[in-house]
């Protein structure tokens, strides 16, 4: 089927908001309990790290309930839906921790570990559904790619949001509720600023999946659809090599950015020591990953995608490189921070690379999965997308929670760093990362089939068989 403009905004649009309020989570809320409340980062790092593989190893048959869901309404939307509304009330709920005057108390561990869970199992309500929409309501080819692109922009905007403001608009908003300037060293004062900050971003990612839900058709169901059983589904997953790539690629580029990330706002605090720069350089970051996504089509008339995937690690990992040799050297100072924008830009123009790429990818091997098996597997394909993601966020950000605790970090007001911890956090926040993703590029060079040529027969040989099965 063919998606008007209006449709793709759409689209885009509820990928916007779902990664809005992903990395709020995502890059705040082990700074937040931390931080701000003031509970120990390794405890954080290891409820985040098992609530995540919990919810991980749940994906895949979330995937299977989509797989098997027939309503008048279709099958991915009434999930993204309620996920969405159910989501957003544990994004409130983590952000509204009651107050204490001891942060590692049984009630405050239990409101983090109970919460956390929930917000993970309500994002795959939502996240599951939602990616697996685009092999279903595309072609192979340039329709795909170009909502892919679209998708992936938007949600590169969506993560850049919470990213880049935070730290400025926090302050304020505990300002306005305790009754004077809160600055940014004064990370206790921060509460009710998050609460409020949350809050908006919930009813943001509301709008954004309603409108997507509203606008955007899926394609109808046959009357007569039979959905497979489970044993056939994952049979069809696992003898589905290509997507199993795919999946492994994942892994090693979500968990060496979220590794970075986890730490990066820790090294602006602690290391450069100017945390309003955390912002301006995700801004710079994040900017450049936006336009490297938006320009994934135009690179494509010149580019395979297997040369722009290998191009993607290849930036990534200089990225990598050169801020650990800056750390090393110590070119940067509070105040010409800035010049750590350009290795941050690199990483993240790999990255954007990487993920649109990587989308594409898990999409053409939902085709080749139903030439090879003769299923076709949307949902429970893409649950392999979220379920990586969410195994390699829960890995990163427990390896975050250790390392701080490990390299003896002290995040009280004012306090000042061994040159051991300051080595320590730079080579955690880089080498790990760069492995990875040597890893990853070698696992993807060796076995990834699905070129253009290849492509272009599966198309082929789907356009026959739908032919067959309509007359």
């Amino acid at each position: 089927m063919k998606l008007k403009t209006s449709q793709k905004a759409a689209f885009g649009f509820g990928a916007f908001g779902k990664d809005v309020v992903y990395m709020l989570i995502a890059t705040y809320l082990l700074n937040y309990y931390n931080v701000v409340l003031g509970m120990n980062a390794a405890f954080i790092g290891m409820v985040m790290m098992g609530a995540r593989v919990f919810d991980a190893f749940n994906d895949p048959l979330m995937g299977i309930v989509v797989a098997k869901t027939k309503t008048k309404f279709g099958r991915f939307r009434p999930w993204i839906l309620a996920g969405t509304v159910l989501n957003a009330l544990t994004i409130f709920a983590l952000f509204a921790a009651p107050a204490t005057d001891n942060p590692d108390s049984g009630l405050m561990r239990t409101w983090l570990a109970v919460f956390y869970v929930l917000w993970g199992v309500t994002y795959t309500l939502m996240d599951i559904p939602f990616w697996s929409m685009i092999p279903a309501v595309t072609e192979p080819g340039t329709d795909r790619e170009g909502l892919t692109a679209l998708a992936r922009t938007c949600s590169g905007i969506g993560d850049a949001l919470p990213t880049v403001l935070t730290n400025m608009v926090v302050p304020i908003f505990s300002g306005i509720v305790i009754g004077h300037q809160v600055t940014t060293g004064n990370y206790s004062e921060w509460k009710s600023g998050y609460l409020i900050w949350a809050i908006i971003i919930a009813v943001v990612f509301i709008i954004s999946e309603a409108l997507m839900v509203i606008r955007v058709p899926e394609p109808k169901i046959d009357d007569d659809f039979k959905a497979p059983s489970v044993f056939q589904m994952f049979k069809s997953l696992f003898s589905n090599d290509q997507a199993m790539v795919v999946v492994f690629s994942i892994i090693c580029v979500y968990a060496s950015l979220n590794i970075c990330g986890n730490l990066v706002l820790y090294f602006f605090q602690f290391d450069v020591g100017n945390p309003g720069g955390y912002s301006l350089f995700t801004a710079v970051a994040f900017g450049f990953q936006v336009l490297t996504m938006m320009l994934i089509p135009m690179f494509r008339k010149w580019f395979s995608k297997n040369q722009l995937f290998l191009a993607g690690f290849i930036i990534q990992i200089a990225g990598f490189v050169i801020i650990l040799c800056m750390a090393y050297f110590n070119v940067y100072t509070p105040e010409n921070w800035m010049i750590l924008c350009v290795p941050g830009a690199l990483i993240y123009v790999g990255y954007g690379m990487l993920n649109v790429i990587m989308t594409i990818f898990l999409s053409d091997s939902v085709d080749y999965g139903e030439i090879k098996n003769g299923t076709r597997e949307e949902s429970v394909i893409f649950s392999m997308q979220t379920f990586t993601v969410k195994l390699a966020s829960g890995v990163a950000v427990a390896l975050a929670g250790g390392v701080i605790e490990w390299i003896k970090l002290d995040t009280a007001d004012g306090a000042v760093q061994t040159a051991e911890t300051l080595n320590g956090l730079r080579l955690w926040m880089t080498v790990p990362s760069v492995i990875l993703l040597v890893i990853g590029m070698i696992l993807y060079k060796a076995l990834y089939k699905l070129d253009e040529k290849k492509m272009e027969e599966i198309k082929g040989q789907l356009e026959a068989k739908n032919k067959t099965a309509g007359e």
